[in-house]
């Protein structure tokens, strides 16, 4: 049976292809950079979380489309318009866990 690619963007939005994890280090508190990688990642249709670490640096997984994963990465790196990113380590894993249900702040 052929499926048209309405099919394959509703199986894509419902079935994480990879998960991504990514800590930003830098002047990443205090600026707002958790509420830009919200609205980065709900832009993008990713779920997952972003907390900050008592490191100063800010964590985040995320779990989606690996193409919007790369474009949340780039984005991350880029920061909050306040922030200043000095670099980005990030970890993909293509076993996403499927267990979020939105994309929002993680308070330890």
């Amino acid at each position: 049976m052929a499926r048209d690619r309405g099919d394959d963007e509703m199986s894509d939005r419902s079935t994480p292809e990879a998960r991504l994890r990514a800590v930003a280090f830098g002047r990443v508190q205090g600026v707002n950079y958790r509420y830009y990688a919200i609205r980065a990642a709900r832009q993008l249709g990713l779920t997952g979380w972003v907390d900050n670490r008592r490191d100063g640096a800010v964590e985040t997984v995320a779990e989606g489309d690996r193409q919007y994963l790369a474009r949340f990465k780039a984005s991350m790196a880029r920061g909050s318009p306040a922030s200043t990113v000095d670099r980005i380590e990030a970890s993909w894993d293509e076993l996403p866990t499927g267990e979020f249900t939105t994309y929002s702040v993680r308070y330890l």
